[in-house]
């Protein structure tokens, strides 16, 4: 399937080349399954014809005016195309005044009103009469949250349909489809940086391979005429590659050399070849606990943040999201103290018996329990001077063993401090081994 097929045979010059690989059946739409595979909602409204009002949130480019002309076509509805940008009140009331009469001879409207979050509350009042009389069908379309655009009586009188941004392999899909309807060739790899370029919207993808059509001589596509048409040079970069790994592997370690300029360097080589945001994302909250861990705990916090502004955000606003979280990391005080100790524990675990739960630490929730002994020689800390007790909480094999010796950088001095001060009250207790 493809989200704007072959060219229409008898496409007039000038006509921008997205608008001419406008698909005319919903078979031919590449993406939104979530809304549009077989046996979704929306599909069974389309194809049963029980379509109500409904409105379209997405990013440009995805496909949003598309979908909205198949439904009309399959639905056997009038479509008027309106402009939140270009009308007003008056020009509403005169396409409503025209539905009106054309429901009376048995014929449906549907109203695409695209950028309807453009309109103001009065002008979104002036469709409501009309939504729910039924005299229309309105679709609108949307790049901004419904929730704080649209008024709460036409959103209660409406479904809200959310549109995804296009993958890099389903806009390379639509680039190749293209490149063949124009009868040009260009290489797989091209093809691909196209797709990374143009941010998941199709728009964007098609405006730029028709911009290295216009600069290139004869029907080869050339890297240079690519470059020309996204204005940036084209990085080496594969995904599935060794260039993949050898750049997180450069960013991992400038963050754990305390290098904010390398660090970011090597960030933005990553993003700019158009690696997946969330696996930079999940790598940086990695280097936040291996690599800084208790120095300084705030990290994770940072870079949970940082995941959460990059499903937020979306691209390139939630790149700055990621730049600030290398930078933070790349200049905190580092330990990997608790990784280590981590990994001691591992080997012990695999390596000796794996003893059953001290009595003590064992919760007696029957009578039967605590006549065998669960609970007995329990310390309940919080009763206990200081929230102190000499307890042994390892298994007897493992008594006394020290796993987690913290550094004396940032955060994880103070931490060192305080394990100092409760082994010496432990001392003073008359429970420790030393």
């Amino acid at each position: 399937m493809s989200l704007f097929e072959a060219p229409r045979p008898e496409s007039p010059a000038g006509v921008p080349l997205a608008e001419r690989m406008r698909p005319q059946r919903l078979e031919d739409f590449l993406g939104q399954e979530h809304i549009l595979a077989p046996g979704k909602p929306l599909r069974a409204q389309i194809e049963r014809d029980q379509l109500s009002s409904l409105i379209l949130w997405g990013p440009p480019g995805v496909g949003k005016t598309t979908l909205a002309r198949i439904i009309a076509r399959m639905t056997r509805c009038d479509f008027v195309p309106f402009s939140a940008v270009l009308s007003g009140i008056k020009e509403i009331k005169n396409v409503m005044a025209e539905a009106v009469k054309l429901r009376h001879y048995g014929r449906r409207t549907i109203l695409f009103v695209d950028e309807i979050h453009r309109f103001n509350k009065a002008q979104q009042d002036a469709f409501l009469p009309y939504v729910e009389r039924g005299d229309i069908i309105l679709i609108g379309a949307t790049t901004e949250n419904p929730s704080f655009e649209v008024i709460a009586a036409l959103l209660s009188r409406t479904k809200v349909y959310v549109l995804r941004l296009l993958t890099v392999e389903e806009i390379s899909e639509l680039v190749g489809r293209a490149a063949r309807a124009l009868e040009v060739t260009l290489s797989a790899e091209l093809i691909a940086q196209i797709g990374v370029f143009s941010g998941g919207d199709a728009r964007t993808a098609y405006n730029t391979l028709e911009a290295a059509v216009a600069a290139s001589q004869g029907g080869e596509i050339s890297a240079r005429a690519v470059e020309d048409a996204i204005q940036r040079k084209i990085l080496l970069y594969d995904k599935a590659g060794e260039e993949h790994f050898n750049l997180i592997s450069a960013l991992h370690k400038s963050v754990r050399s305390s290098d904010p300029d390398a660090a970011l360097y090597w960030l933005t080589r990553m993003l700019a070849a158009g690696e997946d945001r969330l696996y930079v994302a999940r790598r940086l909250v990695r280097m936040a606990v291996e690599d800084i861990g208790l120095a300084d705990p705030r990290a994770l916090e940072q870079a949970a943040a940082a995941v959460e502004a990059v499903h937020f955000l979306g691209q390139p606003e939630g790149d700055l999201a990621l730049a600030q979280l290398a930078v933070y990391l790349a200049a905190s005080p580092k330990s990997d103290a608790v990784y280590q100790a981590s990994g001691r524990v591992l080997e012990d675990v695999e390596k000796t018996l794996a003893e059953p739960v001290p009595l003590h630490l064992r919760n007696p929730v029957t009578g039967l329990m605590a006549r065998w002994g669960y609970g007995q020689g329990y310390q309940h800390a919080h009763q206990q001077p200081d929230a102190v007790t000499d307890m042994e909480c390892l298994p007897e094999s493992l008594r006394g063993k020290k796993y987690y010796t913290p550094t004396d950088r940032g955060a994880e001095k103070r931490i060192a401090e305080r394990m100092r001060e409760i082994e010496q009250k432990k001392k003073g207790l008359g429970g420790a081994d030393g």
